[in-house]
């Protein structure tokens, strides 16, 4: 690879994710310049690879386009990458230590999408949000530098909480494509059926078993918290970022279990203004905490 086609390949990964309006770009500009490369070629990377199963090109076949994203993974590990984002990524890997088991977590969790669209229990779907959220965050620890091995507990739980608090977001936008994260013994417990999600209909049991699962993403937040708290003070301000989308994703939730939230409504989200003020507040606090 030239430094002119890494150059390259890093501007598409950067323009791919400003272009997303991604709760975590925000974050993202409060990193030092090399990190937050990084950080925008690895949020590319997962774009990417999860835009082959949610957004596949048309005529192409899911399964096919992530054979390919493995195989473009296991050249950007041997240096012989050709996408765009692995030659970006194939530079940030070698640089950050990262290890390539975490990539190809990813992508088996994407690949789950393609096998699945109803979990039985949480401990069935765990393994879908540790694969799809988790190892991100244990990615990320490789960007942010923490030291202490405590600080894995954290971008677990935390990884956990994330996907917990999009599935609780995107139910109907997950039910338009066929597709029920909410755990069956879940919805049987609070006498909830596929059918009703599926056709949009809100329902007082619904609304119960959504505080339910809430309660549930709570708790992998506060677990997140009490790993953060348990951290030397450096390791804390090198997870500044992580904090900042925590605040963000925290407040998202809150939104959720609002009295007046539509489940099948508009999708609860944060203006742009409140997303930086929350990344302003979280940034001020580390700086002087």
């Amino acid at each position: 690879m030239t430094s002119r086609s890494v150059t390259d390949a890093q501007a598409y990964c950067t323009a791919l994710t400003k272009k997303s309006g991604s709760n975590f770009y925000y974050s993202f500009l409060f990193l030092p310049r090399k990190r937050r490369a990084a950080m925008y070629t690895v949020y590319a990377f997962c774009k990417e690879v999860d835009n082959a199963v949610d957004e596949p090109p048309a005529g192409s076949n899911p399964q096919e386009e992530l054979h390919r994203w493995q195989t473009e993974l296991d050249a950007a590990y041997r240096g012989t990458p050709t996408f765009p984002v692995t030659i970006s990524l194939a530079n940030h890997v070698r640089q950050l230590s990262i290890p390539q088991a975490y990539f190809d977590e990813l992508i088996k969790g994407v690949e789950m999408d393609l096998a699945a669209s109803r979990y039985a229990s949480f401990q069935d779907l765990s393994l879908y949000c540790y694969r799809v959220a988790s190892v991100v965050g244990l990615i990320c620890l490789h960007i942010f530098g923490p030291t202490s091995p405590r600080a894995q507990d954290y971008a677990v739980d935390l990884g956990m909480a994330f996907q917990l608090t999009n599935i609780l977001r995107d139910i109907g936008t997950d039910a338009a494509q066929g597709r029920i994260y909410l755990p069956q013994d879940d919805l049987m417990k609070f006498g909830c059926t596929d059918q009703a999600i599926l056709q949009r209909q809100e329902s007082t049991e619904l609304h119960t078993l959504l505080h339910f699962e809430a309660a549930r993403a709570h708790e992998y937040y506060a677990k997140a918290q009490a790993a953060f708290e348990a951290l030397p003070a450096r390791d804390r301000q090198a997870l500044t970022v992580s904090e900042i989308m925590r605040a963000v994703y925290f407040r998202i939730l809150q939104k959720i279990e609002e009295p007046g939230h539509q489940i099948f409504g508009p999708r609860a989200r944060l203006a742009t203004s409140r997303r930086l003020a929350v990344a302003a507040g979280v940034w001020l606090r580390s700086r002087f905490s």
